[in-house]
């Protein structure tokens, strides 16, 4: 499973806003991360309708958290930042045009393997993921 830029960027807008204690501007973390302002501003915008992060405009203005960092769960974050979750083509009835669907059971296990994905990050709050932490394949 790869998560799309847009994921990515919003877990990195988060994780940059949750290790500052003051408002910051969305040229700050473009620079940063040497991503595309117009890009990010998309991203905190969606942040901000989705309830995450404050934005204040003017003299002072700059965004940052609405939310303690251990009150945003990652994978609720995912949810709500991925357009779908299509693993591959038969994932989505109505562009599908494989003809074994009906005699596959290649949906049923990625469908699991989604979910237990997602249960994953569902373990997972941003506060987690600013320690760093080492795993193994």
């Amino acid at each position: 499973m790869k998560l799309t830029l847009y994921s990515d960027y919003s877990l990195r807008v988060l994780m940059y806003l949750a290790r500052t204690d003051n408002r910051t501007q969305i040229d700050e973390i473009a620079k940063f991360y040497n991503i595309s302002k117009n890009h990010l501003t998309k991203v905190v915008n969606n942040l901000a309708s989705l309830g995450y992060i404050e934005t204040t405009r003017g003299r002072g203005g700059g965004i940052s958290l609405k939310l303690l960092p251990e009150e945003i769960n990652i994978g609720k974050l995912i949810r709500k930042t991925e357009e779908h979750f299509n693993i591959v083509e038969c994932f989505d009835r109505e562009t599908n045009t494989c003809p074994i669907i009906d005699q596959c059971g290649l949906m049923s296990a990625l469908g699991e393997a989604l979910h237990a994905y997602l249960k994953v990050l569902d373990k997972y709050t941003l506060q987690d993921i600013l320690n760093k932490r080492t795993f193994e394949l």
